[in-house]
């Protein structure tokens, strides 16, 4: 161990790294085995601290260790001098796994012998410069510097980059001077949709065989060499639910994912349904399925979004040679040659089983440890596009991964759920001799306050807690799209979480932050009353009317605008009014007036009417002009002749944070509903403008929150459901 350490920190390693390294074993022989070799080339102290560095990183990189002692000797040789070059290498290795290597084509790859003079960098750099020299004039410093750093190091691969950025600087410099005061204002940010996470570390198409873990076969570069010759190069994903179900917040993820990854790289994504279960598929689950993914259209505008059945895509039966029948153990079929798997599969297809005495298996030991996983299976229940055709059905494990290779998927995206499947999905492809796609796992989006369980949204529907998928206090997509979430504002979320490897939980709010960010923009004001009093201008005619002009968005009011009537009776809420003044309050008392917004007028109590009970049920003021009157605290919404419309308030369906947990709920998620969770208010007065909308158009009710239109609507009377409330503001009452 000594001698060890000793070797480690010969070539430049402090202690500590060294006795790192040592504590791993396959590093620390890897590590040891390269500098023997490169010490034959130049004696025990002949190893320098850049050589070591370059040792130390190949043998921390290097998956194959076959290729150690090629590369020991590479860097060795200081045919391998620096990073870049200890990276194309180690790119070539793992792109070329079979023997023999062709030093030709390594040397080309790693710019061996290669040497780029600072001539020739300035050349270079002046050349890139003149050709972006107008953009560069006209934006100056706000240009994107790393563009001119990009097509530089393109056209000196093997240049250090360093004295690339170096020259860069200088000659910019010379051409726009020093940074002026206008330079150095921030430029505003434009938002982008961006993929993260996972995705960057994403093999290329065709070089599958770069992704740790996949199995190479001797066919398995002339299968990809067909692949790319079918697809181009695309990038090709897949999304695949099983129809047994409405799609909910984490499919979101999934839908944004996969269809995400292929829109930003000029790709394609496959709707394929899961279909191998029939007992458990409806007609509906399929229609609603493609409704929601088509209603996240901003991701699927460049995406084929093709209805493929996993069922009738696997219906071709077992490939030769390669599945085998089982009965019930100990199964007779066990150890019989293909044919007579061959001639199990027919008698299944023609029915001579009952239902669960007859399987065809695959057979192999998967991640987890389970034996031999079924592959076709008797049910004697119709499928909803054959009907009662078939009585077999292919399973998970044997259709997933030969429909990504019939579809020529490149990527192939799934939950860590799926991380114990991946064994099966690279044998079953392999043994067939067939295109193996990347299986690629990620964690699943979770949300606190709510389920998504299939199951137990059943049991929601079916307990009348809830009245059905679509209810908006769920977070199905059905009911997203229902309580008013706009689609872009779901995508916007889940972009903004990411993707990693890891499972990740996160707050209600956050998606509700994205969807007032979209819908501040969007959702056109309206002024809405919930808890209505009655106000009578007494110093205005009876017959008085006029029209006021209120704008959609008060921000920007180019986008237009709209007229509602003013009359000698409006409506305010309730909470605008306290008959005794206290601390703080701003809004209207008998002794202090208030604002009407967009009317022009200021209004004044003069009288408090009360019911047989004492409550307030009618004011009595006069108003003047905003214009002639002192600056009133605050200013109020109101209604006049106005829209009687039901309005349905929305809150968490459930009061702890993790509903399914028997340490935060013991008695199980059902006994954690909020009473709370849906307030009815029947006779909201909602002003004028909204009388044309449609089902799923989204207003913002000024000072109350952002509403949409529900689809129990009718002509005669509109119901609104609320989306989010608007931004609090702890300091206002």
């Amino acid at each position: 161990m000594a001698d060890t350490l000793t070797l480690f920190t010969s070539i430049g390693l402090s202690e500590q790294k060294a006795k790192e390294t040592l504590k791993n074993e396959a590093l620390s022989s890897a590590l040891k085995d390269a500098i023997t070799q490169a010490q034959h080339v130049h004696g025990v102290s002949g190893v320098d601290k850049a050589m070591g560095v370059l040792l130390y990183n190949m043998a921390s990189r290097l998956k194959d260790t076959k290729r150690l002692a090629f590369l020991s000797d590479s860097i060795a040789q200081r045919k391998i001098c620096t990073e870049l070059q200890l990276t194309a290498a180690l790119d070539f290795v793992k792109s070329h796994p079979q023997d023999p290597i062709n030093q030709k084509e390594f040397d080309e790859a790693c710019g061996v012998g290669l040497v780029i003079t600072p001539e020739q960098i300035e050349d270079a750099v002046e050349s890139v410069i003149k050709k972006h020299k107008e953009q560069l004039l006209k934006e100056r410093y706000r240009f994107n510097m790393g563009l001119l750093m990009g097509e530089a190091r393109s056209a000196l691969k093997w240049a250090d980059g360093k004295v690339i950025k170096n020259e860069v600087d200088m000659q910019v410099l010379h051409l726009l001077g020093p940074k002026t005061e206008a330079d150095l204002e921030k430029k505003p940010k434009v938002r982008q949709f961006k993929l993260k996470g996972e995705s960057l570390k994403f093999h290329k198409p065709g070089e599958n065989y770069t992704t740790e873990g996949y199995v190479v076969t001797p066919n398995t570069m002339a299968l990809l060499k067909k692949h790319l010759e079918i697809t181009g190069g695309q990038i090709r994903t897949r999304f695949p639910p099983e129809p047994n179900g409405i799609l909910h917040i984490g499919h979101a993820k999934a839908i944004n994912f996969n269809f995400g990854y292929a829109k930003a790289n000029n790709g394609i994504c496959f709707l394929r349904y899961d279909d191998t279960n029939p007992e458990k598929e409806e007609e509906k689950y399929f229609t609603a399925i493609k409704d929601m993914v088509e209603w996240l259209q901003t991701l699927c505008s460049h995406a084929c979004i093709r209805q493929l059945s996993a069922t009738l895509r696997s219906r071709c039966g077992p490939y030769s040679g390669h599945a085998y029948g089982h009965n019930a153990p100990p199964s007779p079929w066990r150890d019989r040659p293909i044919e007579e798997s061959l001639v199990l599969f027919e008698r299944m297809k023609k029915g001579l089983f009952a239902e669960g005495e007859a399987t065809l298996r695959m057979k192999m030991v998967m991640e987890d440890g389970k034996m031999d996983p079924v592959a076709y299976r008797i049910k004697y229940t119709p499928h909803h596009c054959t009907g009662d055709e078939w009585c077999i059905y292919p399973t998970y494990d044997y259709t997933h991964c030969l429909c990504d290779s019939i579809e020529n998927i490149t990527h192939s995206l799934c939950t860590k759920e799926f991380q114990a499947r991946r064994s099966s999905y690279y044998w079953l492809c392999n043994a067939l001799d067939v295109y193996c796609p990347v299986q690629w796992e990620y964690g699943r989006l979770n949300l606190t306050y709510t389920v998504v369980s299939k199951r137990k949204i059943i049991k929601l529907v079916e307990s009348g807690i809830v009245r059905d998928w679509d209810d908006p206090r769920l977070f199905t997509l059905t009911a997203l799209r229902r309580r008013g979430f706009p689609p872009e504002a779901i995508n916007n979320f889940c972009a903004r979480v990411g993707v990693t490897v890891s499972q990740t939980t996160t707050e209600p709010h956050l998606l509700e932050s994205c969807v007032r960010d979209v819908l501040n923009d969007t959702a056109p004001r309206a002024m809405a009353v919930l808890e209505p009093l009655k106000v009578t201008i007494i110093n205005l005619p009876e017959n008085s009317l006029s029209q006021v002009r209120v704008p959609d968005f008060p921000a920007n009011e180019a986008q237009g605008s709209h007229t509602v009537p003013f009359t000698r009776t409006i409506f305010i809420e309730q909470s605008d009014f306290r008959e005794v003044m206290e601390k703080g309050y701003k809004r209207l008392t008998p002794e202090q007036p208030v604002g009407l917004r967009h009317a022009g007028y200021v209004i004044s109590v003069q009288k408090v009417i009360k019911d047989a009970q004492g409550k307030v049920v009618e004011l009595e003021v006069s108003c003047c002009s905003s214009d002639t009157a002192e600056k009133p605290k605050a200013f109020i919404h109101w209604v006049s002749q106005p829209v009687k419309c039901e309005v349905r308030l929305y809150e968490r369906l459930f009061q702890h944070k993790h509903p399914e947990d028997p340490s935060e709920v013991p008695n199980g998620f059902l006994s954690d509903i909020n009473p709370n969770s849906l307030q009815v208010i029947s006779s909201a007065l909602v002003d004028t403008s909204v009388k044309g909308a449609k089902v799923f158009d989204k207003f913002q009710f000024e000072r109350v929150g952002y509403f949409s239109l529900d689809p129990d609507s009718t002509a005669d009377k509109l119901i609104f459901n609320r989306t989010v409330t608007l931004k609090e503001d702890p300091g206002k009452i």
